[in-house]
């Protein structure tokens, strides 16, 4: 069993051909989610050479030990058993090859070009922008105004729950972090990404620093049965009264982060921060240090 946006990445892959490109493919894919599809199978980060999808790679990885695509690391290519796996409905077919036809002579430095000047935000961290849009100023003004402005200093929080990886970078290059502060105590996942090893790599990626506090963390043997708020909210209790004042080190370890000029996002699982303890460590630092904050909850 293949998830659906895997059957459509190798749908596509199928309708270009068969065989494409490390950059071409992921730039044909970018335009088709983005464009095309209502509900994209994949999201995308703007990165090194523009929109970038993080979850593709990993699913390449998985389709490659499956056997339907060929273990080639600078293309896609599918095998006999991935062409066969390759089945969508037919609307979703003819939109692919529609979609096929209509760049079938974009590749290369054209295609990465196309994809900045319709799509100025994912150029944003391109190293190749200069050199693709050489003469075009307008496309280069369209990128170097999609780009995030710098917004200075401060505390966020964010939540990883019901967020695709890419979803998530996103809304961390748009809220102008510099660097993320893991707040569980143990960061593994099984939701793709959100382990502490591909999370730091993929803020890397984007040019966010990653850190990582244990001690603010809950232990798991804690947070379970936590069915109402009332008991989110024990929880808290306990947490503010026993755990964090015995955390003032790695209080003041975060306050130096922002003192020194980072807007500084607190991270764990729960989407909504009053159910989740990192909204009790941003309150702690909100009132607790001699600069004054107020956090921002993504």
């Amino acid at each position: 069993m293949i998830f659906q946006r895997q059957k459509h990445l190798l749908a596509l892959l199928d309708a270009l051909g068969g065989e494409m490109g490390g950059l071409d493919f992921q730039k044909l894919l970018f335009l088709y989610c983005r464009e095309v599809e209502t509900t994209p199978s994949y999201e995308f980060v703007p990165y090194r050479f523009g929109g970038f999808s993080f979850t593709s790679y990993a699913d390449k990885r998985r389709l490659i030990e499956r056997g339907l695509l060929a273990d080639e690391e600078r293309s896609w290519k599918l095998t006999q058993v991935g062409r066969a796996a390759a089945k969508v409905n037919p609307g979703t077919r003819l939109a692919m090859q529609r979609f096929a036809k209509a760049h079938a002579d974009l590749r290369g430095d054209a295609l990465v070009a196309e994809t900045y000047r319709r799509h100025p935000y994912h150029a944003t961290r391109s190293e190749m922008a200069d050199r693709v849009l050489k003469g075009d100023r307008s496309a280069l003004a369209a990128v170097a105004a999609a780009r995030p402005a710098s917004q200075g200093p401060g505390l966020c929080t964010i939540g990883y729950e019901g967020r695709t990886l890419e979803d998530y970078l996103n809304q961390l290059l748009v809220g102008g972090v510099t660097l993320l502060c893991d707040v569980r105590r143990n960061p593994l996942s099984r939701k793709y990404g959100f382990s502490k090893g591909t999370l730091s790599k993929s803020c890397a990626g984007v040019g966010i620093r990653y850190e990582h506090l244990p001690e603010l963390g809950i232990a798991s043997d804690q947070r379970r049965e936590l069915n109402t708020q009332a008991d989110y909210d024990a929880l808290f209790e306990d947490y503010e009264r026993d755990s964090l004042p015995k955390q003032t080190e790695a209080l003041e370890i975060i306050r130096t982060w922002i003192t020194k000029g980072e807007r500084v996002a607190l991270t764990c699982f729960e989407k909504h921060p009053h159910q989740c303890h990192r909204h009790c460590v941003a309150e702690a630092l909100e009132h607790g240090g001699r600069q004054r904050l107020e956090a921002v909850h993504f």
